[in-house]
């Protein structure tokens, strides 16, 4: 025990950091377990969208969706999405899959969503990234 004690005070900066790491883990694992929406992969959004009434809904800017978004998809910009909650309404037991370019703004947009009433939420991990890194198809609308 006074070895602990000893090699605790001597390392005391890896311990802080080992426990800073231990609660982060343990904050990521419990809001995976506790959030309302699922994370999917860009092939299981292919599966959604080839079984169900799926709708895809992009969360960048305009620019970032003219460069490339998935086929169908409906462009609702993140600090846009609460004005335009009422286009969406109609599909609040139904599919949606909420896309962003690298997964970061997504969340929060399914977030908004599962908080006005959508059961059916799902969040494209990785975004686009993921999308195009999969060689699945992407739209655009560059201006020529």
């Amino acid at each position: 025990m006074d070895r602990a004690i000893e090699f605790a005070s001597n390392h005391w900066m890896m311990i802080s950091a080992t426990l800073m790491v231990v609660v982060l883990l343990l904050q990521d694992i419990i809001e995976t377990l506790l959030r309302k929406y699922k994370t999917i992969t860009a092939v299981g959004v292919v599966g959604l969208m080839n079984q169900d009434d799926c709708l895809v809904v992009d969360v960048r800017e305009p620019d970032e969706y003219a460069n490339g978004h998935i086929e169908g998809a409906m462009l609702i910009s993140l600090n846009r999405l609460t004005e335009r909650m009422y286009e969406l309404e109609a599909r609040k037991a139904k599919p949606i899959v909420i896309v962003c370019q690298s997964g970061t703004r997504s969340p929060n947009a399914c977030n908004i969503l599962v908080k006005n009433g959508f059961t059916q939420v799902y969040n494209l991990g990785g975004g686009m990234q993921e999308w195009e890194d999969t060689k699945l198809p992407v739209t655009s609308k560059k201006k020529k």
